[in-house]
């Protein structure tokens, strides 16, 4: 191929393979951690018990997942020669953990890390306002997962799409739960549909980020790895489109969207995650089960 004819994001050869895979192997966990521990702060505190049970699972599935994408991570980062191990992070604790030439663990990979090293979309981290809020959140998330782990199952990379795999049976409940309840609220009492348009205007400025494509997306999905998020989008408004009609819900019409997540911008609400989930391995260092 003629480099000339090629858009100028793409015309230099991919440095380094690996390190492509780790940037976008990271996101996908990130993202899964975020939402998993924000999702299981409502543990015994749902507002039925079968929802504080269905709720918690959901979690445990978010969480699973991580686990998962972050041991993969982890392989990737390893075969990393140390002089580009020590540029990838700007955490100290792993820095000085990289410098001693033992193995990064998916541990360390979570509990380590500083928030500007995270690449999860903003939406994620948003609070747990009310169950409105989380429903909303959740359902543009489901949404979008669904579509992402679709489309990862084709994946030419044998891990990620064997991941897709599973996770695509658990986000497939997931929506159909978070859809439900959007509907079961908007369609329900005045002050149940007020609650729920309410979290949907507000949530909605997080959600153009989804698809909005950094450079290691758009390598990955050249390389036929990954998934070019803006593919999905027309896909996914029609999801929202259609739960919306069901719902009585609006959809918001502003048009602007925050973003910075995916390259360590993040707002102040992940502080405050990171410093409850990092608490004990930061207090007591190299602490194992």
């Amino acid at each position: 191929m003629n480099p000339n004819s090629t858009p100028d994001s793409y015309r230099d050869p991919i440095p380094n393979s690996t390190m492509e895979l780790l940037t976008y192997t990271l996101q996908l966990a990130d993202n899964a951690l975020i939402i998993g521990h924000r999702i299981s702060e409502w543990c015994g505190h749902g507002p039925v018990l079968e929802q504080d049970i269905a709720l918690t699972n959901t979690s445990l599935d978010h969480l699973g997942r991580a686990r998962s994408l972050y041991q993969y991570a982890a392989e990737q980062f390893n075969k990393l020669p140390v002089e580009k191990k020590t540029e990838i992070f700007s955490s100290v604790a792993l820095q000085n953990l990289v410098s001693t030439a033992v193995q990064v663990q998916e541990d360390d990979l979570a509990y380590l890390r500083d928030g500007w090293d995270f690449k999860n979309v903003l939406l994620l981290e948003q609070p747990n306002i009310d169950w409105a809020y989380t429903i909303a959140r959740s359902f543009f998330y489901d949404a979008f997962n669904f579509l992402l782990f679709s489309g990862l199952l084709k994946s030419k990379d044998e891990t990620l799409s064997a991941i897709a795999e599973k996770s695509l049976k658990e986000v497939t409940y997931h929506l159909r739960w978070s859809s439900e309840w959007v509907i079961r609220l908007g369609d329900g009492t005045e002050e149940s549909h007020s609650r729920m348009q309410k979290a949907i205007d507000e949530l909605w400025m997080f959600t153009g980020e989804l698809f909005v494509a950094d450079d290691t997306e758009k390598v990955m999905a050249q390389q036929g790895i990954g998934i070019d998020p803006l593919s999905l989008q027309d896909a996914w408004m029609a999801i929202v489109k259609s739960v919306f009609g069901e719902a009585n819900i609006n959809i918001p019409a502003g048009a602007w969207m925050q973003q910075g997540g995916k390259e360590g911008r993040h707002t102040e609400q992940l502080g405050y995650i990171l410093a409850e989930l990092q608490f004990m391995q930061r207090a007591y260092p190299g602490m194992e089960w």
